[in-house]
């Protein structure tokens, strides 16, 4: 079954008009309380908690919601974007490609997963459609404002494709050309679930291929208008090739698929021009009175195409989508690897690495990993290094070489208690442990801003630097110290405390720290020669594991990216007492100026001669990124020539 645009336009009409009593009374609160926030009070908390609620606590979120308005007024507070909104809406439009059909029409669509493709059922309507597309990246102007050199990928319905009209959604897996998996190259959109990406009055940003011309984006004078249960109605100026469009809110994150416009009827149903006549084809869409836009909301999506999934092959496909995307995976529908070690008790298995013979190459996650699928991460991980290796001119690795010990489940369920004490610290965070009578460490509330305190005496901040106005009763005397990093890296401030609080977690608790090791080493090489890759958090992890890896191990290499080691903060609280230099034949430290977490790099002043410090040019809006550190063409050589 599908749908003609056409057909889409006239029932998101007709859903807008039995909507109107609705949004007059947003308006009326919108003109009542001066704000444009005016949604459900349970959808403006989740909206809060969280813009707000990893760095002051989801406790905070919440008290501050007893004062009226207060919340409303925060999360409407953001015409002014950091220079980073920028940046990222570049990288992330990478992802965003024009699929050109057979009949010569055309449409947008956006890769969701390393290679999947979202787009509007009728864009795609079925499989014999979707065979005879593709899509193209990079058409686009360059930053000289030059046509860039498209590159097409034709799609693959044999592989996967699921359709559903009703929300008019279609997911298509996308062939490699060249060789070249199209999600190595230009990314994808994680999407998420979870309510709170998005409240009636905050912006709502498109980018597509309009009438099919070259990539163009939308981010003015474009509010979401209204929430109902399957569609987002907005403000945007789209055309009908942006059929398949991303919608996004301001951090960019998918909160909707752009399907139709919406045009103003009259009692009858029929579509009225911008000077109130009736309209018809002969007029062209140009003259029709478009007042507004609508998107399937990405939840709903993400449900009903998850629905249709039925063989072994397609679940295992969509599931690559992540399990914030897809949610719990039903026990009888859920694919088991072969090639994974078993522990029920604490979520996702690590994922060995294929052949396991030598020499082994494993990777080690960081920070906020929970519910995310090792194999999916694994190739991540894989696909930055690919793009290292290619710019090396060496040969590129097959993902399934790696093993990826994991152990975000285990973190979190270990931490949870700690997580909660901490996130709802509030303005407690920031204080010394002298202030809170306690010797320092004696907490992940004391450790957390003993670690900010470091980093920020590394980077030059003096103590009387006064507090952001507006924040210092949320976050606290920690702030000022958050912004002037912030300001320093050029990171939200909120992402250099979460990553933070989550290094203060590990390194305060002796109970968790254990079953992170042995978590780890469940899935970890027992003999031979090991090059061992470590990003942010698990580059602590690692300097912990080399003290208890089996005496067969033979560590070629240790790669060690985006890592806090330089802090004083952080090395006195390792197993090894300091920063004494691990029995490894190479060290390579990778840090990039930009990256907040690595304020104490360059290693080599600290822990010796013997790191290779390699400062990457990593973009501004993934300094911290694995991906981009290992995509260094120095950082992947030296990998390259120990696997």
């Amino acid at each position: 079954m599908s749908t003609s645009l056409r057909d889409q336009q006239d029932l998101a009409a007709a859903r807008y008009k039995d909507r109107a009593p609705e949004r007059a009374a947003t308006e009326r609160k919108q003109e009542a309380t001066g704000t444009l926030v005016a949604d459900e009070p349970d959808q403006i908390r989740a909206r809060a908690e969280r813009l707000l609620g990893d760095a002051v606590g989801v406790r905070a979120v919440r008290q501050a919601a007893r004062t009226e308005g207060a919340l409303e007024r925060i999360i409407a507070e953001n015409d002014l974007q950091p220079s980073l909104f920028l940046g990222r809406g570049t990288a992330i439009a990478e992802s965003v490609g024009r699929i050109s059909l057979a009949g010569g029409g055309a449409g947008t669509g956006f890769l969701v997963g390393r290679r999947l493709l979202l787009t509007n059922n009728h864009v795609l309507p079925d499989a014999a459609t979707a065979a005879d597309a593709f899509v193209e990246f990079d058409f686009e102007l360059g930053p000289d404002g030059r046509p860039e050199t498209p590159a097409a990928f034709s799609l693959d319905p044999d592989t996967l494709f699921l359709t559903d009209a009703e929300v008019d959604a279609s997911l298509v897996a996308v062939a490699p050309a060249s060789g070249v998996v199209a999600g190595d190259k230009y990314g994808w959109n994680k999407l998420l679930k979870q309510q709170g990406k998005i409240v009636i009055g905050e912006a709502a940003n498109v980018i597509g291929h309009p009438s099919g011309r070259r990539k163009e984006i939308a981010v003015r004078n474009n509010r979401l208008l209204d929430q109902l249960d399957l569609f987002l109605h907005y403000e945007a100026d789209t055309e009908p090739g942006n059929s398949g469009s991303p919608v996004f809110n301001d951090q960019w994150e998918v909160v909707a698929l752009h399907h139709s416009g919406v045009p103003r009827t009259d009692d009858a149903g029929r579509w009225l021009t911008v000077d109130g006549a009736v309209w018809d084809r002969s007029m062209g869409d140009a003259v029709v009175d478009w007042v507004a836009n609508e998107g399937a909301r990405i939840s709903v999506v993400l449900t009903r195409l998850r629905a249709l999934a039925r063989t072994p092959a397609q679940i295992a496909l969509v599931d690559e989508l992540g399990a914030e995307a897809v949610g719990a995976i039903p026990a009888e529908s859920r694919v088991r690897s072969t090639t994974t070690i078993a522990r029920e008790d604490t979520g996702r298995r690590g994922v060995r690495g294929i052949p396991e013979t030598p020499p082994h190459l494993v990777f080690l996650h960081g920070r906020a990993q929970q519910n995310r699928d090792p194999a999916e991460l694994r190739l991540a991980w894989a696909g930055g290094l690919t793009r290292g290796l290619g710019a090396a001119g060496l040969p590129p690795l097959d993902p399934a070489r790696a093993w990826f010990p994991y152990y975000g489940d285990r973190l979190a369920q270990l931490a949870g208690p700690s997580a909660v004490e901490l996130a709802g610290a509030n303005e407690d965070a920031g204080m010394t442990a002298a202030e809170q009578g306690a010797p320092a460490g004696s907490s992940a509330r004391t450790t957390y801003a003993a670690l900010i305190e470091d980093a920020a005496a590394r980077a030059g901040f003096r103590p009387d630097t006064p507090a952001e106005e507006g924040l210092s009763d949320l976050l606290g005397p920690v702030q000022a110290a958050l912004s002037h990093l912030a300001a320093r890296s050029r990171l939200d401030d909120l992402f250099i405390a979460v990553r933070f609080r989550d290094i203060a977690l590990y390194l305060d608790d002796d109970r968790v720290r254990s079953q992170v090791l042995d978590t780890v080493l469940e899935t970890f090489p027992t003999s031979g020669p090991v090059t061992l890759v470590s990003h942010s958090l698990g580059t602590v992890v690692a300097l912990d594991l080399l003290t208890r890896v089996p005496p067969q191990v033979d560590l070629r290499l240790l790669v060690t990216a985006g890592s806090p080691l330089g802090l004083d903060s952080v090395n006195k609280r390792l197993l090894t007492d300091g920063p004494v230099r691990p029995d490894v034949q190479r060290w390579v430290n990778a840090w990039c100026v930009a990256d907040a977490v690595t304020i104490g790099c360059p290693l080599a002043p600290t822990w010796g001669s013997g790191v290779e410090d390699i400062r990457t040019d990593n973009p501004l809006t993934a300094a911290h990124s694995i991906a981009e550190y290992l995509a260094d063409l120095r950082v992947a050589s030296a990998i390259g020539a120990g696997v």
